[in-house]
């Protein structure tokens, strides 16, 4: 791939009128985060996932993590004042955001949904998320992810991997 796909999120960034930078990689079926710092030379911590989970009544809802870190699924749900949250199954997390698992973009998904972020990845001066497609990661600042998805910080990593 030797030039960047326009993706729903991209068309939501260009139409915002953010400015962000375009990260190119050769995607690995289960690579993960691993895989795409060490292609681009980023550090994991700056490489944001985004993940589609569900609570106890089956609404959906994303959560941006760093890529060297886990989400406590407990300590999320006690924070979102929900039972229980669990991770969606690909094909119900694609249903939601439209995009295919590996290339999920917390921005222009298909569906609309809470989103809540590791509170220290608003600390970084610049974090790498997926730009909508497999292999494909845009640079953005915090300030612009608030600006664009007024997320819920939040506390739940999970240090150890």
């Amino acid at each position: 791939m030797s030039k960047a796909p326009s993706t729903p999120a991209t068309r939501l960034l260009r139409e915002q009128g953010i400015a962000y930078t375009e990260h190119l990689y050769r995607y690995e079926d289960r690579g993960g985060t691993r895989v795409s710092s060490e292609a681009l030379g980023i550090d994991e911590h700056a490489v944001v996932k985004t993940l589609v989970l569900e609570d106890d009544t089956r609404e959906p809802l994303i959560v941006l993590m760093h890529g060297d870190r886990e989400v406590s699924l407990k300590t999320l749900a006690r924070q979102i004042d929900k039972k229980a949250v669990t991770m969606c199954d690909p094909k119900t997390a694609q249903r939601y955001s439209g995009y295919l698992v590996g290339g999920t973009s917390p921005f222009g998904t298909r569906q609309r949904m809470p989103v809540y972020v590791e509170r220290s990845v608003l600390a970084l001066d610049r974090l790498y998320i997926n730009g909508g497609a497999r292999g494909f990661l845009i640079g953005i600042t915090p300030a612009d992810l608030i600006h664009l998805l007024a997320p819920t910080p939040v506390d739940v990593a999970i240090e150890d991997r």
